[in-house]
């Protein structure tokens, strides 16, 4: 980012709206540059009025320029800040490795208060946005550079031995090796749905939401159905109910009811397969002995969780690796956590069900594309990719 470059540790949210990071500090380029309070961009980016400061003029400390507040779902921390654009340094790809490097200019972002870092991992400076909005990184960069309104996300395992993800923004092709076969020609599809309310912490009334949700119509253990209420898995007219995604929440958030049912289906059939019960672990609610679980090529050789979609498309089916998690040598947890009888959103699809597979966001089609787990395919989404 900037001129000279700096490159930066940001966390990936799907829910967020644009990129933030904190500008103090290091932070110098000759290509920034604030965005006036009441201009077009102000607008297009929903700006909150104008912001001022007292201090030298330096990134994130500029007169008469539009508000922009970056907020920190971690610890709930919404903080002033001020709308900026500055150089942003993008790699063409082949879906095997990088090509091009392109700077692109004008890109948008918030410069934060250095407070608003506050629960993000040590070396994170920021966060970067992936939502549907207007000043979102996917969108600005399928504006900039002219290329499909659509990104895929592919998130390695959060294992210390892991290597790097990958975003690709602008569509396929995708490569993970050793797998020899580009994936966005074998991703099955389902549409995308717009929450007709806003999730986010401010908005306008009327205003829908930015983020990215699906129809489940049921859960199945194994070909078992779960016993669900159903009207849990629509959103109603407030914006309650549905599934999304969330990169921010590790696990998978269930509503009470959901987490019951679920549970207890998935309880009998490890049962079933002599999986020993054992306490259980926060924040975690059914743990199991690993010493009586086998493993296989993808993870835990436990039942398949089936996430049931809408249209006639093939279930997302959750193997070991992203059902179970390791607690410790000895215990293994369902990796689904309990949400409560009163959430917004009654299925949150967390970061660990999506680890090593591949999911597009298509905005052109309004259809989200994945691939299950790609230790079948003997790959994963863990890469060192060759400049």
């Amino acid at each position: 980012m900037g001129d000279p470059g700096m490159d930066m540790n940001v966390v990936i949210d799907l829910g967020a709206q644009f990129l933030w990071f904190s500008c103090d500090g290091n932070y110098s380029s000759s290509s920034y540059r604030p965005v006036a309070c009441g201009s077009a961009k102000w607008e297009a980016a929903k700006g909150l009025g104008c912001v001022g400061c007292f201090g030298p003029v330096r990134p994130g400390c500029t007169n008469n320029t539009c508000g922009l507040s970056p907020f920190n779902p971690f610890n709930g921390s919404l903080i002033s800040g001020s709308l900026s654009e500055d150089e942003l340094v993008a790699y063409s790809t082949n879906g095997l490795q990088y090509l091009l490097r392109t700077n692109v200019p004008s890109f948008p972002f918030s410069c934060a208060d250095p407070l608003v870092l506050d629960g993000l991992a040590a070396v994170s400076q920021g966060m970067i946005g992936l939502a549907r909005g207007q000043i979102a990184v996917p969108t600005q960069l399928s504006l900039k550079l002219k290329i499909p309104h659509k990104f895929a996300l592919c998130l390695p395992s959060s294992t210390p031995d892991s290597g790097l993800g990958d975003i690709f923004i602008g569509g396929g092709p995708y490569f993970m090796p050793p797998y020899t076969k580009d994936f966005s020609k074998s991703l099955t599809t389902t549409p995308l749905v717009i929450n007709p309310v806003s999730t986010a912490p401010i908005f306008s009334e009327g205003e829908a939401s930015e983020e990215y949700f699906i129809n489940v119509k049921s859960i199945k253990v194994d070909g078992n159905t779960a016993s669900l209420k159903t009207s849990l898995l629509t959103i109603d007219v407030k914006g309650f109910g549905g599934t999304k995604f969330s990169t921010i929440d590790p696990y998978t958030v269930l509503h009470t009811y959901i987490y019951k049912a679920l549970g207890q289906e998935f309880a009998n059939k490890a049962a079933a397969l002599k999986i020993t019960r054992v306490a259980s672990v926060a924040p975690f609610g059914l743990c199991f002995s690993s010493k009586t679980t086998r493993n296989s090529e993808t993870g835990p050789a436990v039942r398949v969780i089936d996430l049931v979609l809408e249209s006639n498309s093939a279930p997302w089916r959750i193997y070991g690796h992203n059902s179970m998690v390791k607690v410790d040598k000895n215990v293994m947890c369902l990796g689904f956590v309990d949400g409560g009888s009163k959430p917004r959103t009654s299925i949150v699809i967390g970061g660990h069900q999506v680890e090593d597979n591949l999911g597009e966001f298509d905005l052109v089609s309004s259809k989200l594309g994945f691939s299950s787990s790609l230790l079948l395919k003997n790959t994963s989404c863990s890469h060192f990719r060759v400049f």
